[in-house]
């Protein structure tokens, strides 16, 4: 397996490198061509399986060695009405030989289970690419669904791509035959019967599948084996039939990797490893207060597996009660964190700025989507950026980190633990459905290369009054930090006040003195601000005269993949343009005044309506232009690339 950075060939047409080998079983030899990429969509109705597909199809092409990435594209409907568009799934994925950045802007093949499915993603299909198609559902009634007056197979509206007609059900019932399963029953294998298919059209390993469908339905022996044939009549058709005379190889990649053990995760599962190992290398239990919604509830699906690591999961009833629960085990001394999506952070607000006000470490993870109100549960977009940044009453700042990759999740959880536990504040982790449903290869990390995020609880007194007497005062700060001391409740001596109402500095009495009142706002600003933040990295190859580039493209989160392929096929076509990416927004990276300052264009791509941008103009006074798509779906390079190119030649 590989690693998701860097590749000059990122995005380009799938190279046909030219092998052929004999392939089959004694019959006529078939075709075997290298790929050097590939990007395959599975789409279907949202009870076709083409989630489980997709994931089968990904998990065998990283144990194969291949970097990836995928996209997957469901509806917010738990079960919409079969065959129409808003009940179509679909899942994207794009595997190299080489390390990638996206799931690719368009398939180079389609697999469409009804007509629906075709219909919802025909225009994204680009011409001479490949198009699989379950015959069997191209009926009058399903096709009228969608408003097609005649059949897309045989009205000539295809013929700018390779159709390949294939009655996916009426060969998964016949394989099955022998199982005596009923006509439905047997019906639902026929996403087996198209993953084996396409295992066959791709050199894919077979055994992890068969694994995997032998230990999913172990109580179902009878249905495991049938799901187990149906996947092998899908190889085995492949391998016969006269339609697919060629397959393809995509190698391996192995260039310019570190050496190391590799694993595929999704976002949401790096973000809840990285939890895990925040709590362990804090030596501090970890404490989830959450309530469940889309797109973060894997979160808490997956932390509710670790009792043996530490971790205590609490499923509340709102999500008031799951950050107040949070905040709880905070000011108990464990590392606290509450999951969500938009509408949740905006319920929590009271309780963030409770935490602001406390000064306790608290980890909020948004898992962000589209909005308002609860707008897009399954489709992704940046919208929450001012929100997380002010969204709360009166002056209640609080550190904002974004990661830009699934694999990223991982280190910005430690990092945003880092901060909170460093300078005892809450602290916003900003991932989004992209980040948290796509995956892509991680390499697991040596436990020696983790940072060491102990914490030192208060133990006696530390302040002398004037008489002489030792005290504890709980607002008594760090001179470093700002940070106050965490003293755990119970030990003896270290007795303090809580509560929202304004603290009096140093003693934590409630005080409503307006200079105090001034003085605890402007520290707890200072302390925000003061919080170490590594440099903005710019990427600015100069050309051969050494001058550098001109214009600038500034992400945040999510759109890193997108931005940094289009800069890659805007150098490629002999253009200047230099990239920095952000991974801390509250505070800013001390050195990006400066670093704005270089360039006579910067570009800043966002998935909302350009709040960055906003943020960048109050702040530094400078001319960011936006480029906004609020569509629920990540950009894609192509665009990206055309508006950079635009910019650097205006």
């Amino acid at each position: 397996m590989t690693s998701q950075v860097s590749s000059p060939a990122e995005q380009t047409d799938a190279a046909l490198v030219g092998e052929q080998r004999a392939s089959g079983n004694g019959g006529e030899a078939k075709e075997v061509r290298r790929l050097d990429r590939v990007i395959i969509r599975f789409a279907g109705d949202s009870g076709d399986g083409m989630q489980l597909t997709g994931d089968r199809f990904t998990s065998e092409t990283a144990s194969f060695g291949n970097d990836l990435s995928t996209l997957p594209n469901f509806p917010a409907e738990i079960r919409a009405p079969a065959g129409t568009l808003p009940g179509v799934s679909s899942f994207q994925l794009h595997f190299a030989d080489h390390d990638i950045l996206t799931p690719g802007d368009a398939p180079n093949v389609l697999v469409a289970m009804n007509p629906a499915a075709l219909k919802a993603n025909i225009a994204d299909v680009p011409r001479g690419a490949d198009i699989i198609v379950n015959t069997d559902e191209f009926t009058k009634r399903p096709m009228a669904k969608v408003g097609y007056a005649t059949s897309p197979l045989e009205d000539g509206s295809l013929e700018a791509y390779n159709v390949h007609p294939v009655p996916l059900t009426t060969l998964t019932i016949e394989a099955l035959k022998e199982f005596g399963l009923s006509r439905k029953e047997a019906e639902r294998s026929k996403n087996m019967f198209a993953l084996g298919l396409l295992s066959w059209m791709y050199h894919r390993p077979t055994e992890g599948t068969e694994k995997f469908l032998r230990a999913k339905f172990a109580k179902k022996p009878d249905i495991a084996e049938a799901n187990v044939t149906a996947f092998r009549a899908g190889w085995n058709f492949g391998e016969t039939t006269e339609d697919f005379a060629v397959s393809y190889e995509v190698a391996p990649a192995t260039k310019d990797f570190p050496t190391g053990t590799y694993r595929n995760i999704s976002g949401n599962l790096a973000l809840s490893y990285g939890l895990i190992a925040a709590g362990r290398q804090s030596d501090l239990p970890l404490y989830l207060g959450s309530y469940p919604i889309t797109p973060a509830s894997d979160i808490l699906h997956e932390l509710s597996k670790h009792k043996n690591f530490g971790v205590r999961t609490f499923q509340a009833e709102d999500e008031i009660a799951g950050i107040g629960a949070a905040l709880g085990a905070a000011f108990g001394g464990a590392l606290a964190v509450t999951t969500t999506s938009g509408p949740g952070v905006a319920l929590k607000s009271e309780t963030i700025g409770l935490a602001v006000s406390l000064e306790l470490p608290l980890l909020v993870v948004d898992i962000q989507r589209g909005g308002p109100s609860t707008g897009l549960p399954t489709k992704t977009e940046q919208a929450d950026l001012l929100q997380a940044m002010y969204g709360r009453n009166g002056e209640a700042p609080v550190p904002i980190v974004a990661p830009r990759t699934p694999a990223d999740c991982f280190d910005a959880a430690l990092d945003a633990a880092r901060i909170a536990l460093t300078y005892r504040t809450p602290v916003f982790l900003l991932s989004d459905g992209y980040l948290a449903n796509g995956s892509e290869p991680w390499r697991i990390p040596d436990v020696e290369e983790l940072p060491d995020l102990r914490v030192q609880f208060a133990s006696g007194t530390n302040h002398q009054l004037a008489d002489g007497t030792e005290v504890f005062w709980p607002y008594k700060r760090d001179e470093q930090t700002l940070a106050r001391p965490w003293a755990v409740p119970g030990t003896p001596g270290l007795e303090h006040r809580i509560g929202g109402i304004e603290k009096q500095d140093g003693t934590g009495n409630i005080s409503y003195d307006p200079a105090n009142h001034d003085f605890m706002v402007r520290t707890r600003q200072a302390k925000v601000d003061g919080i170490e933040v590594p440099d903005l990295e710019v990427d600015d190859p100069a050309d051969d005269s050494g001058r550098g580039a001109r214009t600038l493209a500034l992400g945040w989160g999510s759109t890193y993949g997108p931005i940094t392929a289009a800069v890659r096929r805007v150098r490629r076509a002999g253009e200047q343009i230099a990239q920095a990416h952000l991974r801390h927004l509250n505070p800013f990276p001390r050195n990006l005044g400066e670093v704005l300052a270089r360039y006579d264009k910067v570009i800043v791509p966002e998935m909302n309506l350009g709040q960055l941008a906003t943020l960048l103009r109050a702040k530094y006074l400078v001319d960011a232009h936006s480029h906004t798509q609020v569509s629920g779906m990540p950009f894609k390079a192509e665009q990206l690339a055309e508006v950079f190119k635009e910019a650097i030649n205006d």
